[in-house]
């Protein structure tokens, strides 16, 4: 791999931004010149990459996606969405166990890494799914080379759902590595789900949603998290948070490597409102459901104010046909990666965010709840991993440019300020974008992601 240099970039890193050029030898960052000296500049043989002043930001690291495969792959496949993530600045991702079949023995979750070895361009991490009757394989799991065990406390997909008390306590009691979890109440949402049935039949309304995986579904399950989580001293990591009332089960006392219990926004809860059903309907129902404008604005504030750790986007891509359907057809979920940090940025762009926070949120802070090894900041010796950002290069989303393979987004229309101009994943150019019309962006898969490994 050719050496790099990146020049007159405007970093954006560890709570500030300055200008300096980097140096990327053997895939990692070897050489980070502060100001406008251009000692670096002398280097030859080197590929130059004139950053022209725009930004720089350490790769996003998203720890919360799901990429259909094995099994489902009529939507969506590991390499297809990992080229989807390197075009929207995410470098590396931590992918879910609801796949077919379900990620609960750890030959299937070596099968998943076999996988991403071949076809992932992006850095990847998998869960390891728990049940109610496999917990001596989840303890089998190892802290130093898989992100986490995930749970979900609400979920009637396969034999994912944990809803067993005893199964839950001896989860939360034996398990030392990080558990995340989905916390939904079934219970609070088959009773919704009844009420509603009974009044409209089939033809539930896409408005209905967040009334029927209500606040209530969500507090109660998340809260039963948190108690399980304190009465063992479990490291607990809370996805999607999506009400305002949970947050107040989460705390912003002590700073994030000293946490136990963490949690985590997703774009969709920082972005749509319970009002965009009337026109978005079916793209916009993910579990839990996006909610109230007061619940959005409360997330974000909570984001800001570090009450809120992480932010991701839950990743879950469908086919449009499938989103089609009626309300109990239609599967909860979408495709996110390749805008959410330019939605991010489009916040920015209002007034509402930093950058300093976005590049906290969505790179240094999943870095340091999963403890990753040598990633998710612009640092001398780390991994090079980094996005370039025109935050001042509109575009509208349509279906030309969009690279997931369902080939559809909930931001269709919109027009986005800012555009990921270059996506380098340990020291490889994966991906650029360009102004001319016929050739908008380019990948270069001829090197692939590596696993991610984690200092535990």
């Amino acid at each position: 791999m050719k050496d790099t240099l990146i020049i007159n970039g405007a970093l954006v890193n560890e709570g500030s931004i300055f200008k300096a050029d980097i140096l990327i030898q053997e895939g990692k960052i070897s050489k980070i010149n502060r100001g406008d000296s251009g000692t670096l500049r002398s280097i030859e043989d080197v590929r130059m990459i004139d950053a022209n002043n725009q930004y720089i930001f350490p790769g996003v690291i998203d720890d919360q996606v799901h990429f259909r495969e094995p099994g489902l792959t009529h939507k969506a496949d590991i390499h297809s969405e990992a080229r989807s993530a390197v075009a929207g600045g995410v470098t590396s991702f931590m992918e879910m166990p609801n796949t077919v079949p379900n990620t609960l023995t750890q030959e299937l979750l070596e099968d998943k890494y076999e996988i991403a070895a071949k076809s992932s361009l992006a850095n990847y991490s998998f869960f390891m799914g728990a049940s109610n009757d496999n917990i001596d394989e989840v303890l089998r799991t190892d802290p130093k080379s898989v992100c986490g065990v995930k749970i979900f406390m609400g979920s009637s997909t396969g034999n994912m759902l944990v809803d067993n008390d005893e199964s839950l306590d001896h989860l939360f009691s034996k398990c030392k590595m990080l558990i995340a979890t989905h916390c939904e109440d079934e219970a609070t949402i088959r009773a919704n789900s009844d009420q509603y049935r009974k009044k409209y039949g089939e033809n539930v309304p896409m408005s209905a949603h967040p009334l029927i995986r209500s606040e209530e579904a969500c507090y109660l399950s998340s809260l039963k998290a948190v108690q399980l989580a304190t009465k063992h001293d479990t490291r607990l990591h809370i996805l999607h948070i999506s009400t305002k009332r949970e947050l107040e089960l989460f705390s912003n006392e002590h700073p994030l490597t000293d946490k136990r219990i963490t949690a985590e926004a997703c774009i969709h809860h920082l972005w749509f409102t319970n009002k965009d059903y009337d026109s978005k309907g079916s793209l916009i129902k993910w579990n839990p459901a996006v909610k109230s404008m007061e619940d959005r604005d409360a997330i974000l504030e909570a984001v800001k104010a570090d009450v809120i750790d992480v932010i991701a986007t839950d990743h879950a891509p469908h086919t449009k046909a499938e989103k089609e359907g009626s309300y109990f057809d239609a599967p909860s979920g979408g495709p996110l990666l390749q805008h959410s940090l330019v939605a991010m940025l489009e916040l920015h762009h209002q007034g509402k965010i930093s950058l300093e926070t976005i590049a906290n949120k969505m790179c240094h802070s999943p870095a340091l709840l999963f403890e990753v090894h040598s990633r998710g900041f612009l640092r001398e010796g780390y991994s090079a991993d980094l996005v370039i950002v025109d935050l001042n290069r509109p575009w509208t989303v349509n279906k030309s440019n969009i690279t997931s393979k369902c080939n559809w987004s909930p931001f269709e229309g919109e027009q986005f300020r800012s555009t990921i101009t270059h996506t380098m994943v340990n020291g490889h150019l994966a991906y650029s974008s360009q102004e001319t019309p016929e050739e908008p962006f380019t990948f270069d898969e001829s090197i692939k992601g590596q696993r991610l490994s984690f200092d535990r």
